[in-house]
């Protein structure tokens, strides 16, 4: 069946988006308004984000790096990089964040670039030192996290109640690597890495002093 008067009716559709605008959206003049639950673009938040890593290990794409390295000012730090071309918005870093406030979803999913430096994200993280063999524990902000976390079970594991007590002042500072040499008992007051812990607690030292 013909359809009648088919060149007027397309005459009318098209002076009624002329003067009415077209049917689709308005970006990117106007950006629309994303749902509450929308899988937005994931941004880190730093003063939220402890350095644990989890983000980095769920990251199906490989967009998140970790690296410890020096920095340009001589320290070893924590180095945390995302890759925005590479990120498949699977969102998989914010649903796995442990502190849940580590990572956003922003709702502006617009990330046009001018040149690959400015699809890079990153920023820093201290990190804690064993005082006896001098090799990396976790980030600080990750042990003072799990600190908060467990409580008062926080005081069966000396390596964060001597952190808690450096950052209330009532430590000294220990530069301390010492080649693992022989560990005393007033080891026993010091950051150290599972390892030097158990090796202090099943050593001579802890058993006849």
């Amino acid at each position: 069946m013909a359809i009648r008067k088919p060149k007027l009716r397309e005459l009318k559709e098209a002076l009624t988006a002329l003067f009415t605008g077209p049917y689709t959206s308005k970006f990117p003049k106007e950006m629309p308004v994303m749902p509450e639950h929308f899988r937005g673009t994931p941004t880190y938040v730093p003063d939220e984000c402890v350095g644990c890593g989890s983000c980095g290990q769920v990251c199906p794409a490989g967009a998140i790096t970790i690296v410890d390295r020096v920095n340009d000012e001589g320290r070893m730090i924590r180095y945390i990089e995302r890759h925005w071309g590479s990120c498949i918005f699977c969102s998989q870093c914010f649903v796995y964040c442990i502190t849940g406030k580590g990572i956003k979803l922003d709702p502006d999913f617009e990330k046009s670039a001018f040149g690959p430096d400015d699809i890079i994200d990153s920023h820093e993280k201290e990190l804690l030192f064993c005082e006896n063999c001098g090799g990396i524990i976790t980030a600080e902000d990750h042990a003072r996290w799990c600190t908060r976390q467990l409580g008062e079970l926080a005081f069966g594991n000396q390596t964060l109640n001597v952190l808690k007590y450096k950052d209330l002042g009532l430590v000294d500072e220990n530069t301390g690597a010492n080649d693992r040499k022989s560990l005393e008992r007033e080891s026993y007051m010091k950051i150290m890495c599972p390892n030097c812990r158990a090796a202090y607690i099943l050593s001579d030292e802890w058993g006849t002093s």
